[in-house]
């Protein structure tokens, strides 16, 4: 939910909530347990390690297994659905048709192993929503290039032009969103600059902006608030959410980037929404999420949620206590509907086990003093004090977060993952060891064994560097 840094603008994020299934719930008799490493899976397959955890990261197919040092473990039918991919990319395909087509069948209750395997066509599946066909991915591409040369008049013509051809869902979806999704990429590999990112980003938001304000008024009964988390600036998919209820009737009052909690109360007092839709994309965010969640369920007012952290790390929802609106933004609407009829007792949130709730007020007691006593270990380095300050801001509101979650882990597993959390640039690799190693040691001197999940953490962490 394409994953995620901290200081990453739309583009940067996966902007579709993508279908991803759980496999540790799923019987070994079928396949499913987990016991092909990475390079047993390039072998078998074909496909590049980094093809492999880009669908993972995108589209979340493959879902693998993780060892408790971060590794990937795929089962045997992770390797059949790869190899299902691969014939549909063989057929002409393109990769997102069918992840689309494997979402479908799966939808309708069917398999598409079995489906393969008992030779029914795939051409008469019908498409799925909002996919704009083969053509699309040219406009794309030219939208995406026109935005990397900085050339905003050739960029606004070439949707100027798209929107004449293609319906408006299959231009936000086909061309803008995807568009954000591969210069994101491209920056996260180093090929894209971050004013190019920013700039693409901000042409984007324009334009769906100006086709929310230009939708007719509402002609069906229903007032959603939509808005982005506190603390979540990636503001692209509430305002898409918002975009797609105004253009089916509803009323959708758009609140935008960074929505404080303690100002929800009183607006939501004032507009007396049926229901709020709120957007994270980070793990701190949700947690951020959670807790508005809980001050609005004191107002009776029902919510919903989704994004990416929630489709990368699904046990999360568990603590959320909200309506979950689905991994996919092309079937939200569906999502929203079928909430809208059920909205009775609200959802509860599963409590926080007592060994994440130690952990997170021993913690919230002791982080200054580690903070204070990473300085005093690393104020003779080259570092700059307020990069220092910036990294145990944003290691401490993750290891705050992934605790009031229920598990540390759900900030990541391996440095390179971990490392994504931090602003580009302010730190090379090996002050950024440096960095860690120090917190490392600080944490294993300021917490007991209360804090033991974050020091086995943290020690994990400086081992995979």
């Amino acid at each position: 939910m394409s994953g995620y840094r901290l200081n990453r603008s739309d583009s940067q994020l996966k902007c579709i909530w993508v279908e991803q299934k759980d496999h540790s719930m799923s019987s070994p008799g079928n396949g499913q347990h987990a016991t092909f490493n990475l390079k047993a899976v390039v072998q078998e397959t074909g496909l590049k390690p980094d093809t492999l955890r880009a669908w993972e990261r995108r589209y979340g197919l493959p879902q693998p297994e993780r060892t408790e040092g971060g590794h990937r473990l795929y089962s045997q039918r992770d390797i059949e659905i790869l190899k299902w991919l691969v014939a549909r990319q063989d057929e002409g395909m393109s990769i997102s048709r069918a992840i689309n087509l494997w979402n479908q069948l799966e939808a309708e209750g069917k398999d598409p192993l079995l489906i393969d395997a008992l030779g029914e066509s795939s051409s008469n599946i019908p498409p799925p929503v909002f996919t704009g066909g083969e053509k699309t991915r040219e406009v794309c591409i030219g939208w995406v290039n026109a935005c990397l040369d900085f050339d905003e008049q050739r960029a606004e013509q070439i949707l100027n032009q798209a929107f004449a051809i293609f319906s408006q869902e299959v231009v936000c979806f086909e061309i803008l969103q995807r568009g954000l999704i591969e210069i994101g990429d491209g920056w996260h590999k180093g090929k894209i600059t971050v004013q190019q990112e920013h700039f693409a980003s901000a042409l984007a938001r324009r334009k769906l902006e100006g086709l929310v304000a230009a939708t007719p008024p509402p002609s069906r009964s229903g007032r959603f608030i939509v808005a982005c988390a506190p603390g979540e600036e990636h503001s692209f998919n509430p305002l898409l959410i918002s975009f797609l209820l105004r253009r089916h009737g509803w009323e959708a009052l758009y609140l935008g980037a960074d929505v404080p909690a303690h100002t929800m109360e009183l607006t939501v007092a004032q507009t007396k929404p049926q229901l709020v839709i709120l957007t994270a994309q980070q793990l701190a965010t949700a947690a951020n999420l959670r807790e508005m969640a809980l001050l609005l369920r004191q107002t009776h007012v029902h919510v919903a949620y989704g994004g990416l952290i929630f489709n990368l790390w699904p046990a999360i929802r568990r603590r959320i206590p909200a309506y979950f609106l689905g991994e996919r933004l092309d079937t939200i609407l569906q999502s929203i509907e079928k909430q809208m009829s059920l909205l009775g007792a609200m959802p509860q949130a599963e409590p926080l086990p007592e060994i994440w709730q130690q952990a997170l007020d021993h913690f919230q007691d002791q982080r200054l003093k580690i903070e204070s006593l990473v300085w005093d270990m690393l104020k003779t380095e080259d570092m700059a004090y307020e990069h220092l300050v910036n990294a145990n801001t944003i290691i401490g509101r993750n290891i705050r977060a992934a605790l009031i979650l229920g598990d540390i882990k759900f900030i990541g597993a391996s440095f390179a993952w971990v490392k994504g959390l931090f602003i580009a640039d302010e730190f090379s690799k090996p002050q950024l060891v440096r960095y860690f190693r120090a917190y490392y040691q600080a944490a294993q001197y300021h917490l007991d064994e209360k804090g033991r999940p974050i020091v086995e953490w943290l020690g994990n962490l400086v081992e995979s560097a």
